[in-house]
């Protein structure tokens, strides 16, 4: 793992929270992104070599949508940037993780991404994301 790669945090309103993080961080977000698949929109600010991911559920039953109603809105999974998501899954694998989606994704900016079930990781969702070439 090279390094977190960015914190998601699930909101109700992208509009309002994006307000929010803009007065908190002092600076604007520098992309948002419809994820269909994933029934989510996102935004991020960059902090570093770090990012926030705000995300805001388009359908009823998203991930996102499902999590918000089950916990409220908060932190969603921290993600961490790999080298090689399919070396990684393995390693994971054989190390006792459970991993959600064998298969890797596409994700919001630009990433291949799989998930960690928390049961498997101390009940925090982990994502492992890896830059699509």
């Amino acid at each position: 793992m090279k390094k977190i790669e960015h914190i998601g945090i699930a909101v109700k309103n992208l509009n309002e929270a994006n307000a929010l993080y803009q007065k908190l961080l002092g600076i604007a977000p520098y992309k948002t992104e419809l994820v269909e698949q994933e029934g989510v929109k996102t935004s991020f600010f960059k902090l570093g070599d770090s990012k926030i991911e705000l995300l805001e559920a388009t359908d009823d039953q998203s991930a996102i949508a499902k999590f918000i109603l089950k916990k409220g809105e908060g932190m969603h999974h921290i993600a961490f940037e790999v080298e090689n998501l399919d070396s990684e899954i393995k390693r994971l694998e054989k190390e006792g993780f459970t991993i959600i989606n064998n298969v890797p994704k596409r994700g919001a900016d630009n990433k291949l991404v799989v998930f960690l079930h928390p049961k498997s990781t101390n009940g925090v969702l982990i994502e492992l994301c890896q830059e699509i070439q």
